[in-house]
């Protein structure tokens, strides 16, 4: 019998009930997690997970890694499936998984993500270089914090040494994501508040700022709000997920290959902070410029494709 209860629900009653479904099943993956893990790692290890560092054994990190993997489906990947269901009966076509893309699109979307990364890279520098009041020194130590137990937590995952442990970072860190985040944010959340607001720019502003609200690191916010609402107009003006999919996927991949690159010294360091360096500034201009000829190419090549409001 199909349900039709929730497909009249307006848009504030969906963001609510959306919630509620994400809260829902990352708590049946979370007890479904502990039902695999205990036998594998035991019950006290799982139950009493140590901080991560330097020192920590990798029978650790392939713990953490699991519980990031089944997260990541569990909060990602099924909530927009059962939502797509629920508010509409054909979760392909809600999440526009249906609509078909052009080599050219694909092209495009690749060089301009390639091209965007000395931008991105300049913005991130200044935003990890913000500073707020005396007054505020409190929430500044406690957000500074915060950024470098993410990042110890990130250099222990993509630390690796083989292909094999390349290959499952970019499944963990750049695939999952890519399809997991933008099928929530942009093919729930984004769609939702377009209906609220009656503006795509509005929904795919406001999804932005919660999608990179979500990932707790602070001096790394407006490089994600960035690339949030880039992920966004691809989708809008495309009328396919598998764009922004494709260069989400990118984004993450490109970052966590040069990063193993350069922990097994194939690759100098300088090459991930290409843009953000004061001599490379320039190099940030041209691909800010770049970027955005290349995004109004591709609006222009899928014209007659854009998403209504």
């Amino acid at each position: 019998m199909e349900i039709t209860a929730f497909r009249d629900l307006k848009p504030f009653s969906q963001l609510f009930f959306t919630a509620f479904v994400v809260v829902a099943s990352i708590l049946l993956f979370f007890v479904l997690s502990l039902i695999v893990a205990i036998p594998i790692w035991g019950f006290d290890t799982v139950l009493h997970l140590p901080e991560v560092n330097s020192e920590t054994s990798q029978n650790i990190i392939s713990l953490y890694k699991f519980i990031q993997v089944v997260q990541a489906i569990g909060f990602f990947i099924v909530p927009p499936f059962i939502l797509g269901y629920l508010f509409h009966g054909k979760s392909n076509e809600y999440l526009f998984l249906n609509k078909s893309f052009n080599s050219q699109s694909i092209i495009l979307v690749v060089v301009m993500m390639f091209f965007a990364a000395p931008f991105i890279n300049l913005i991130g520098e200044l935003n990890s270089n913000m500073s707020f009041p005396n007054w505020l020194s409190g929430v500044e130590d406690w957000m500074r914090n915060a950024e470098e137990n993410a990042a110890e937590i990130t250099d222990a995952f993509l630390n690796v040494k083989t292909i094999g442990g390349l290959a499952f970072n970019v499944f963990m860190v750049a695939l999952l994501p890519a399809l997991g985040e933008e099928l929530l944010f942009r093919g729930v959340i984004q769609k939702i508040f377009s209906k609220m607001t009656h503006s795509h720019h509005w929904g795919i502003w406001i999804s932005a700022i919660l999608f990179s609200a979500l990932h707790m690191q602070f001096y790394g916010f407006v490089p994600r709000v960035l690339l949030g609402a880039l992920f966004g107009y691809l989708l809008v003006w495309s009328g396919s997920m598998w764009l922004p999919i494709i260069a989400h996927f990118l984004n993450n991949a490109i970052a966590v290959i040069a990063i193993f690159f350069i922990n097994n010294d194939m690759l100098k360091p300088q090459y991930e902070e290409i843009g953000s360096t004061s001599d490379s500034y320039y190099m940030a201009g041209i691909s800010l410029g770049l970027t955005l000829v290349f995004l109004l190419m591709l609006k222009r090549h899928n014209a007659g494709k854009e998403i209504p409001v």
